[in-house]
């Protein structure tokens, strides 16, 4: 086999990689471990920066995202019994954020590849990368086979095998003393914006998927064992740490699904070795409090596409040679945004009654300064453009 660009994974950074490419003229194979079902069922993170619909719109993969997708113009922080709205779109120039699962955008993906004659080759092992030759080792239908290519595109998540091909790589991580239990939950959302919830008892979220499914969250213990939480031992603890003095009530129903993530910072450098360049997962993971981590893998891929553009078109070897720098300067603003988010709104469970204080302190300074509100919406939607 032989292709321009090899792509390890079918998550949106590999698949929307993939339809960039095609964009500019450039064939690529797109390898996955696991078959197309699950692939299109995973859930993870479903709000969008303002430049990540710009960029799915823009390629020609929006029409059913600006269909189904809720764009969101401000959101709540919620604590001390009452809520306070932070106007995103007024305080950065009329930017927004869309709620649209990740689930759909990997539909929308594989859908618009396939149509156009891609190759994605799912229940396909990749085994090793070679970044010098370059080449991928995979496994398909019991037979070991090498794919030749010109570049790897390491979009294969945080087990995948490209990153330890990656010699000589540095790497910063901070793991944090709570999780996130999560639900998907049959029941219209109670909001019509999302509520970041802090109390004595805790940090919860307040999302949604649709305007007929809730999405919520509860901070736990990372060691917590998820058979001891019955479904009504969930909704009353989300209840109480939602509870406002103004009497709003949160609707309850069937859970769908529930599980519990550990929360961790992760950054690996460089992000490119001789022909391996990686993105998303693969480079960097952030604690989901900000909503960072499907848009800076979207943001990583556009720049690759644009680098490898330039490098077809013309020769020059200039943008991907600052890949690395590019996106990292990116990665290291969303870890500051998503590490602030983390540590303003959970309570860490050594803290004392001083912490507590302090923390309400900066809760209020937030809600009531415009300069700091303004900030964060900022962060939030994404104020940088991906280029």
């Amino acid at each position: 086999m032989r292709t321009q660009v090899a792509i390890a994974g079918a998550g949106p950074a590999g698949l929307l990689l993939s339809h960039l490419l095609r964009l500019r003229g450039i064939d690529s194979v797109v390898l996955e471990s696991r078959d197309r079902a699950y692939v299109e069922k995973r859930q993870r993170a479903g709000m969008l920066e303002q430049g990540t619909v710009d960029v799915l719109r823009d390629s020609g993969v929006g029409e059913r995202l600006d269909r189904e997708g809720l764009t969101h113009h401000g959101l709540e922080l919620r604590f001390d019994g009452a809520g306070h709205r932070i106007p995103l779109s007024e305080l950065t120039g009329g930017r927004t954020v869309t709620v649209y699962a990740q689930t759909e955008i990997v539909k929308d993906l594989i859908a618009a590849r396939l149509a156009a004659g891609g190759e994605i080759h799912f229940e396909t092992e990749v085994l090793s990368v070679d970044p010098g030759a370059p080449t991928v080792t995979f496994r398909r239908d019991g037979r070991v086979e090498t794919l030749e290519c010109d570049v790897i595109a390491g979009c294969d998540g945080f087990h995948g095998v490209c990153r330890p091909a990656v010699p000589d790589t540095r790497v910063h991580e901070r793991e944090y003393p709570f999780a996130w239990l999560g639900i998907l939950a049959d029941v219209p959302p109670s909001t019509d914006e999302l509520i970041y919830a802090y109390s004595e008892r805790g940090f919860a979220l307040h999302s949604l998927r649709s305007p007929k499914i809730s999405r919520l969250y509860l901070q736990v213990d990372p060691a917590e064992d998820i058979a001891a939480w019955p479904d009504e031992r969930i909704w009353s603890e989300l209840r109480a740490r939602f509870a406002t003095d103004d009497g709003w009530e949160l609707r309850d129903g069937p859970i769908l699904e529930k599980s519990i993530t550990p929360m961790r910072s992760f950054v690996a450098e460089p992000m490119r070795h001789d022909r391996l360049f990686l993105a998303g997962d693969a480079a960097h993971i952030v604690p989901p409090t900000g909503a960072k981590g499907l848009n800076l893998a979207i943001s990583d891929v556009v720049v690759l596409a644009e680098a490898l553009g330039a490098w077809y078109d013309s020769g020059t070897t200039e943008l991907l040679d600052a890949y690395s720098d590019t996106c990292l300067r990116r990665v290291w603003r969303a870890e500051h945004f998503s590490y602030w988010m983390t540590t303003l709104l959970h309570k860490d469970p050594r803290q004392d009654a001083f912490g507590h204080r302090l923390q309400l302190s900066h809760l209020e300074y937030v809600a009531a300064s415009k300069a700091a509100a303004t900030t964060l919406a900022e962060n939030y939607v994404g104020a940088a453009p991906l280029l």
